[in-house]
């Protein structure tokens, strides 16, 4: 689950009073497109069987970057409380995201000396996925998630957890209990921030003074390079390269010391922060490795971005021909998963139940439910067993092998997997 910050400012400074988009970070008119991916619905507005005949709101998704900053972004149409306030996606339902963050907890406690005497606080902390594992070892913990039906499943597993959306007042209202991080957690919740400024500013105030905060986010640059467009969607606001990720924390006094690139999610980054007064853990050697690695590569030109628009029309394309061909030899095609990201791609690849009879999904909130857009039904994963597919479509193309582990009965009656992203490709 995600969190965002205070919504008040970013009205304004996304959105200029010429209607013209301003970025969310250094307030400059942005003119430039990356990518348009057209008329989209919020992603995760799963669709309920009596809303099926009502008007759905769609809205443009079209990526923008920012000349004087060069922060990729999208406008914020919906506010974070409509968006976030009631959330389907529960971090632990996810296998191979569970074994990743209980290594990262492993690791951070081992490297950093955290201990009982360590405060640690979550933002966007979901259902308790991350906490538990600190918790276990006796380190006092914290949750600060919007999401009330999220974190009312992490209370339930004895999680301490606020319901709250996080940015600067809240930080106070934190502090002002007494309450500071030594170690400050914000997984892939920093791009589904409106309002970045109000956000980062209350990193700022949490973290104690020797703090450590860690982030993890989807890398732009593993996205451009693996055509990963679907993870584009309204909820996700902004896109960070290395660069761009260290300007926005430098503007409010935070300074990256180390940087871990990963493969979760398709391509992620976990940066290590600090006080820019805290002098006691210098940059290491990886900072200044991946700042040099993305100045080659161009990253700070704009003409780095400008032959993303044909990888994404040519995989659209793609995945079109493979369904219409199958379709055509009389062949089922079903979904695997409901994520956000299938959403985007379905929609902006105009698939619907005319292609894909329907989805699974493990997670019992979206089943029942109807996939935003599109209106493909969403059913829990025995009706692959009813229905016998011959191919299924695993939309959360990232956990393609624990989906393919877990649902190997498929081919039992000669069905096979599908994955759309970077191209379509049938798993043998």
């Amino acid at each position: 689950m995600v969190s965002t910050g205070s919504t008040s400012q970013s009205v304004l400074t996304t959105v200029a009073r010429d209607n013209r988009p301003r970025c969310r970070l250094c307030s400059a008119v942005l003119s430039r497109t990356v990518v348009d991916l057209g008329m989209s619905p919020l992603a995760n507005s799963y669709r309920k069987p009596e809303q099926m005949n009502s008007m759905e709101p769609f809205f443009p998704l079209r990526v923008w970057i920012c000349e004087q900053c060069l922060l990729v972004q999208v406008q914020e149409f919906e506010s974070p409380k409509n968006i976030f306030g009631d959330y389907a996606y529960f971090s632990s339902y996810s296998e191979t995201w569970l074994r990743h963050i209980e290594a990262y907890s492993n690791a951070v406690i081992k490297r950093f000396g955290i201990d009982a005497s360590t405060a640690v606080i979550e933002i966007a902390s979901n259902d308790g996925y991350l906490l538990q594992y600190f918790q276990k070892q006796g380190i006092p913990v914290l949750g600060v998630e919007p999401a009330e039906n999220v974190a009312e499943v992490a209370r339930s597993k004895g999680i301490p957890t606020i319901s709250k959306f996080f940015g600067t007042q809240t930080a106070r209202e934190l502090v002002d209990t007494g309450k500071r991080a030594g170690l400050l957690v914000a997984n892939n919740v920093l791009p589904h921030v409106p309002d970045l400024n109000d956000f980062i500013g209350g990193l700022k105030l949490l973290l104690a003074p020797q703090g450590i905060l860690t982030m993890e986010f989807g890398y732009l640059v593993r996205l451009m390079a693996g055509n990963e467009f679907d993870t584009i969607y309204h909820e996700h606001f902004s896109y960070f390269s290395f660069l761009s990720v260290q300007k926005a924390l430098n503007r409010h006094g935070l300074v990256v010391f180390d940087v871990e690139e990963l493969p979760t999610h398709g391509g992620a980054l976990r940066v290590y922060v600090h006080h820019q007064e805290d002098t006691s853990r210098p940059a290491g050697p990886r900072v200044e490795q991946l700042s040099t690695r993305e100045r080659q590569l161009g990253v700070e030109t704009l003409q780095f971005y400008e032959s993303f628009p044909e990888q994404v029309q040519e995989t659209k394309w793609k995945l079109l021909e493979f369904l219409i061909s199958t379709k055509r030899k009389q062949k089922r095609i079903v979904g695997y998963g409901a994520p956000a990201k299938g959403v985007t791609l379905l929609n902006y690849c105009g698939v619907s139940t005319d292609f894909l009879d329907y989805t699974v999904d493990i997670n019992p909130a979206k089943q029942g439910h109807f996939l935003p857009g599109v209106g493909i039904p969403i059913y829990s994963p025995d009706k692959l067993s009813e229905t016998k597919p011959d191919y299924v479509l695993i939309l959360p193309w990232n956990l393609r092998d624990e989906v393919v582990a877990q649902r190997s009965y498929i081919r039992n009656w000669g069905g096979k997997f599908v994955v759309p992203i970077p191209a379509v490709q049938v798993l043998e």
